[in-house]
């Protein structure tokens, strides 16, 4: 569908993902995350920002799904005229063809099932220091009627 340096996006187990064309080894910068910054929006997309406000990224990173074992991470660099610089970067070795994923640790009030089906799922998309915040126990098996990470796409 896309493309922008290492990763393309297509259609995932849920919606539409991020997925690498070719191997990209541990601790690279997979590119930097380009959108819009608004004081006062929501979507189902949004990156918060340290300085209150969010970001509505551009494709391809706009599609990178949730899982509790990640391969990616999200790094912030503040720089002197370019503040809350982020880019997409791996946290270990991705083959080609794998779905790239963060852990997006969401604060336990929107807190929503999680079906990454990692063997360390949470059952929750949550931070995990937030984990116990939450009134009822992780479910084993995601259930089909709720929705799980971004599946918009």
């Amino acid at each position: 569908m896309m493309e922008h340096d290492y990763v393309r996006v297509m259609p995932a187990r849920i919606g539409l993902g991020v997925f690498a064309t070719e191997t990209i080894p541990a601790d690279k910068c997979v590119g930097i995350v380009c959108g819009e910054v608004f004081e006062d929006h929501e979507s189902d997309y949004c990156m918060d920002l340290d300085d209150g406000t969010v970001l509505e990224p551009f494709a391809p990173f706009r599609y990178i799904n949730h899982s509790c074992n990640p391969n990616c991470e999200i790094v912030v660099w503040d720089r002197p005229g370019h503040p809350n610089t982020l880019w997409i970067e791996s946290s270990r070795m991705i083959e080609v063809g794998e779905e790239l994923t963060l852990d997006y640790g969401w604060p336990a009030a929107g807190a929503i099932r999680c079906g990454c089906l990692s063997d360390n799922c949470r059952g929750w998309i949550v931070d995990e220091t937030e984990l116990g915040l939450l009134q009822s126990p992780a479910p084993h098996e995601p259930d089909p009627d709720t929705p799980i990470g971004f599946s918009a796409g």
